[in-house]
């Protein structure tokens, strides 16, 4: 949007495991500038939240959230959890632009572990000639509506629709009737049923859902923006962590883990055998020592053996990518609520050797100065909710 558009605010909306994030963003002078924000803690479990009940509890919450925070647009873009979608890269042999819709779905066969039929699933064309970059007219879900007029998501990886495809399948931007050889294609694809809840849940608190994406886009919109290098995201909330490879400011391997900065707290308290609020407060003092000190006894210890699954999961997906891209990663951003754990930057630096960075997502927001002490210690929270908000406002 322009510095004379009309100035309509979107609400980036993230649903996690334990809170709801909140961010209101409005265009000014061509950038996104900060209207509102709010978050609630609450365990919403809206992947397993299929009664109407269990929605309502999410809904009730949701319309409390935005009433509280000001807000004032219903216009939202939301964000599915990275363990709830399947995201696989694929080759294919060079073959008629026609004939790629179904030999992508074919393929995508072998890697989505339920039917198709029950799945949202798009696709993007991520390099078939060295002039294109990988980040070429990269959209997400958007609403649509199928063959009988109803509103429904379907992943929107181009601006360009396949004329008379179907389920709104995107049409691959080649520069020839034939695809060159070794097409690699990145495959989305999420539960049907995960996508009507989360309609359903938007529209009984009264909001306007024009848009869903998976978070790893929103965490590298805030995060990283127009960067092209390689770099792991790293998002430790409270449950659960995701770890993303984003090369050229697109997302193309993702991993989740149900370790969080919870069970961090967890471990302190079972270790000194104090309760849970004082162990939280052990982790946000102490923290982690550098790699070299994990051996000494007491909090860094117990710290450090209960990140391990996290730093495990880091190795592999580091040696993933590596293997099947030939590269290697240039930095890693942290984010999430456990990213401001002392010292958790320069273990993690030690560990693998990388720049480590904690990312700010207020970086690309215009906001008051008087707000940046509050905006800066709740700034890793809100991540995805930034992203979500900036998604529409150019």
């Amino acid at each position: 949007m322009g510095l004379f558009s009309k100035k309509e605010s979107f609400l980036g909306i993230d649903i996690g495991t334990a809170s709801i994030k909140l961010v209101e963003l409005e265009p000014w002078l061509g950038k996104p500038k900060l209207f509102t924000y709010g978050y609630i803690d609450i365990v919403t479990d809206i992947i397993n939240s299929k009664t109407p009940e269990a929605q309502k509890k999410i809904a009730d919450s949701l319309r409390v959230l935005v009433k509280k925070s000001g807000a004032r647009t219903t216009t939202s873009i939301a964000a599915l959890p990275t363990f709830s979608v399947f995201n696989s890269i694929i080759s294919l042999p060079a073959m008629p632009e026609k004939d790629l819709p179904g030999a992508i779905r074919w393929e995508a066969k072998k890697y989505i572990p339920l039917p198709l039929e029950e799945m949202v699933l798009d696709w993007k064309i991520i390099k078939h000639n060295p002039e294109t970059s990988i980040q070429q007219e990269v959209k997400n879900m958007d609403i649509a509506k199928d063959e009988q007029g109803k509103k429904r998501f379907a992943f929107n990886f181009s601006k360009k629709k396949e004329e008379g495809a179907g389920k709104n399948q995107t049409k691959p931007i080649m520069s020839s009737k034939t695809a060159p050889q070794d097409i690699r294609v990145l495959v989305t694809a999420a539960p049907q049923n995960l996508v009507n809840r989360y309609m359903a849940i938007f529209k009984l608190a009264g909001l306007k859902l024009i848009s869903l994406e998976t978070e790893s886009f929103a965490l590298s919109r805030s995060l990283i923006g127009q960067d092209q290098s390689t770099v792991l995201i790293i998002d430790i909330g409270s449950i659960t962590s995701d770890i993303c490879v984003i090369k050229e400011s697109v997302p193309i391997l993702n991993r989740s883990i149900d370790i969080g900065g919870l069970s961090v707290s967890r471990a302190i308290a079972d270790s000194l055998k104090i309760d849970l609020e004082r162990a939280e407060q052990f982790k946000r003092d102490f923290g982690l020592g550098s790699a070299s000190g994990i051996d000494q006894k007491g909090v860094n210890k117990t710290i450090a053996s209960a990140l391990s699954p996290i730093i495990n999961e880091i190795k592999y997906v580091l040696d993933l990518y590596q293997s099947q891209e030939n590269q290697l990663v240039e930095k890693i951003v942290l984010t999430g609520g456990t990213a401001l754990l002392p010292n958790l930057d320069q273990y993690l630096q030690e560990l693998f050797s990388k720049p480590v960075i904690i990312g700010n997502p207020w970086d690309r927001i215009i906001y008051p100065p008087e707000l940046k002490p509050v905006l800066d210690e709740i700034g890793s929270r809100l991540t995805v909710s930034i992203g979500l908000a900036m998604r529409d406002i150019h």
